[in-house]
């Protein structure tokens, strides 16, 4: 496999189950030998500008007029500020880095072609001018580590500050993870900035204002707003015209009982309802998990289930499952010392995860969502860790009939340990003060941050629609809200290690919460210090397709637009923003979902920031 990443982008590699394991030893020997090094993507987190434009992009190749409407990205941004009060301030890891969201307009033109069109809005420049004056980031933060320097007396006032500030003064903090157009519930912030921000915003448009004339007069098929959110509770409001920061909310405005300061970026929405689901978690003697509903059509939050007990520890969770029937929220092995409340003395959060520890088991909890129920299912599995969940489905077969369960499954992209959060430093990922040697010179580092896409089956008892009268309290003596006892059958139906499995991973958004077949992911395939190549699982015979990108092209997370009409799962296109890291220009990639070879791109001439997640948001044109 050492020919991939070397390609000319014409022709997908297809590899089978019987290479998994030669296609991992070939990663680890790649990191083993260095190839990582040789591999440029600096460009794509150093030296970055806005565009606020928007600003046309030329268009090679053919993609398809069906693929119109906006793909909105958001993630780091700038990472270093120049000039401070005490000299350049470094943000050290990459979550950290200062929000910035993209937008990329792609509109049919009456040659039957598209036209494509790209802005951009930093969402963190009050952030930047903090930083500016005291040479420093206030507040918490998830891996930005203090300056050694830092005496006893200065960590405690900082870390006073912090507590003493409202979590609805803190809007000025940067929020840069997931991308949630019409958040329902949220009505009462929208706006809620427009006139306390003091940054000069001369060359911003009125968010009132009309659309651009040179954008095609689109923006009328824009979402009415659109909400950005990270891994605590707080969510930051963009225009969806302008991207300028316009509104600021926690979600204790959802519910007074989510006043919690930490959560989920990844809300999973109802494919038919469009309700949104999420949890919120608050510290104390026993962590408090709420899981929450806010409906689409009325906007009011209700809690399905409030877990706490004495073994259950608070943890860092970046996602959770959603089926048609329930809510899984997996608590993973990232447990947060002393109840939680060392996040306040390290003021952020990777520095206060405790050592990975064997022994600590996943701990997974099934909360019905349709009749009231709370928690009606527990169980283990092995101790790891992960960020993104794929899909979650139900299905009953001859066992289930006869016995009456059903089967509960769960696809996941996990990690053996907690290392690969370590690895995105900032330092590890742009290969300074030899940090990058370091940690993947160390195949068990290697070992530990390569992922495996997982599937599980859990075989629970069926829930009837009786009522529960209390289904949303957990007792510490060891209720979770459960209202009977349910016997659990767990099975682990695959593990498909990388690099045949990849991050941020992506299905056809039309079989959400159904049996999906195919899961599109970022690779790590050893030439790159961060993702380098795209890969298509399938999931029934275990085949991929890899991308066959040239050299020292890095993608981003490949956001699946169907085709209208279309009746095959992989039926539709990629859309992957890829940075050049020779020529440091990056450009918007279409591929072809079913074959995995490009369409076309939008070649933007200059470098875009690497991102986490997307959108795209379909205008309402055939």
């Amino acid at each position: 496999m050492a020919a991939l990443g070397a390609g000319t982008g014409v022709n997908p590699i297809l590899r089978t189950q019987a290479d998994e394991t030669r296609d991992y030893d070939d990663t680890l020997k790649n990191f083993a030998d260095g190839a990582y090094t040789e591999w440029p993507n600096e460009a794509g987190f150093d030296g970055l500008t806005e565009e606020r434009g928007p600003v046309e992009v030329p268009v090679t190749g053919s993609i398809p007029t069906w693929a119109a409407g906006s793909l909105y990205r958001t993630g780091p941004g700038v990472y270093k500020i120049e000039n401070t009060a005490v000299g350049t301030f470094y943000t050290t890891h990459w979550f950290d880095g200062l929000a910035q969201t993209h937008r990329f307009d792609i509109l049919p033109d009456e040659n039957g072609s598209v036209k494509m069109f790209y802005s951009s809005r930093r969402q963190a420049e009050e952030m930047m001018q903090y930083i500016k004056d005291y040479g420093d980031r206030p507040y918490f933060s998830f891996g930005q580590r203090r300056d050694p320097c830092l005496g006893l007396f200065a960590k405690i006032m900082s870390t006073w500050r912090g507590l003493r500030t409202k979590p609805e003064d803190k809007w000025i903090e940067t929020i840069n993870v997931a991308v949630h157009p019409n958040f329902p519930g949220l009505e009462a912030a929208s706006g809620n900035l427009i006139g306390r921000r003091v940054i000069d915003e001369t060359s911003a448009k009125d968010p009132k204002a009309g659309p651009s004339n040179n954008s095609g007069g689109h923006l009328a098929g824009l979402p009415k707003d659109m909400w950005i959110t990270t891994d605590n509770s707080m969510l930051k409001q963009v225009d969806p015209r302008t991207l300028e920061p316009i509104g600021f909310a926690t979600q204790s405005v959802l519910h007074p009982d989510l006043n919690g300061p930490v959560s989920c970026a990844h809300a999973q929405r109802d494919p038919i309802t469009g309700d949104l689901f999420n949890f919120n978690l608050q510290f104390g003697r026993f962590a408090t998990y709420r899981i929450f509903r806010v409906s689409a059509s009325t906007g009011k939050t209700e809690i399905l289930a409030a877990i706490h007990r004495p073994d259950l520890k608070p943890a860092y969770i970046h996602s959770f499952h959603l089926s048609p029937s329930f809510v899984i929220l997996c608590v993973p092995s990232s447990h947060i010392a002393w109840n939680g409340m060392r996040i306040m003395w390290e003021r952020n959060v990777l520095d206060s995860i405790e050592p990975f520890d064997k022994s600590k088991k996943c701990k997974w909890f099934v909360i019905d969502r349709l009749h009231g129920k709370g928690v009606v299912a527990e169980f283990e599995t092995d101790a790891g860790f992960f960020f993104h969940t794929t899909n979650a489905f139900e299905e009953q077969d001859e066992m289930d009939l006869e016995k009456g369960t059903t089967s509960l499954f769960c696809e996941v992209v996990e990690y053996t340990n907690l290392d690969v959060m370590s690895s995105l430093y900032y330092n590890v990922v742009l290969k300074k003060d030899d940090a990058h040697t370091k940690f993947w010179g160390d195949e068990q580092h290697v070992h530990g941050a390569t992922t495996r896409l997982a599937q599980y089956r859990f075989r629970i008892s069926q829930v009837s629609a009786a009522k529960a009268s209390n289904p949303t309290v957990g007792e510490p003596t060891g209720g979770s809200g459960s209202t009977m006892p349910l016997e659990v059958q767990i099975e682990k139906i695959f593990s498909i290690p990388g690099p045949h499995s990849g991050e941020l991973p992506t299905i056809n958004p039309l079989f959400a919460t159904k049996r999906h077949r195919y899961v599109y992911g970022m690779a790590y395939r050893g030439h790159s210090t961060i993702m380098d190549g795209i890969v298509k699982t399938d999931t029934l015979n275990r085949e991929v397709l890899f991308w066959d990108n040239p050299r020292g092209h890095s993608p981003g997370e490949a956001i699946f637009v169907p085709r209208p009409g279309g009746t095959k799962e992989d039926d539709g296109v990629l859309l992957s923003v890829v940075l050049d890291g020779y020529t440091k220009k990056s450009y918007l990639l279409c591929l072809n979902a079913e074959t995995m070879k490009e369409l076309g791109r939008g070649e933007v001439g200059f470098a875009v920031a690497f991102g986490f997640h997307g959108v795209h948001v379909n205008h309402g044109l055939s």
